[in-house]
């Protein structure tokens, strides 16, 4: 199965994606993780005005086949949670890029994020071997 990696976006190790947007980081989990999980019966995200650290769990997901941690890929205030799904957390497949997205957070400091962030195509290469 192809997956989509969209290029305006960077992607982590674990499976998160970031979309940044000045200071605004919006995060979610990729095709391939949503793939790996199968149905997502169950979401948990912080609250507002939570702080998240960079490698650190920020949430979790749980599918019929696992729980996973999400891990957050910056340091920052969490000024947005994406409720919808946490109500119907299935519809995270739905659009994982769009409407899937879990997080939105006002970033301390972005220049560390691409120390340890890949590209649509680094990315895609990293799972491709999994």
């Amino acid at each position: 199965m192809a997956f989509e990696y969209p290029d305006n976006l960077q992607y982590t190790d674990t499976h998160e994606y970031l979309k940044i947007d000045g200071d605004i980081v919006t995060i979610g989990i990729t095709e391939f993780a949503i793939d790996q999980l199968g149905d997502v019966v169950f979401l948990e995200l912080p609250e507002l005005g939570d702080n998240v650290e960079t490698g650190e769990k920020f949430g979790t997901i749980e599918s019929v086949k696992a729980v996973e941690d999400l891990k957050s890929p910056v340091d920052g205030e969490v000024l947005e949670r994406n409720d919808q799904l946490l109500d119907a957390p299935e519809q995270i497949a739905d659009d994982p890029y769009g409407d899937g997205w879990l997080i939105r957070v006002k970033a301390d400091d972005l220049d560390s994020i691409d120390d340890d962030t890949m590209t649509a195509e680094e990315y895609s290469e990293q799972v491709e071997g999994l």
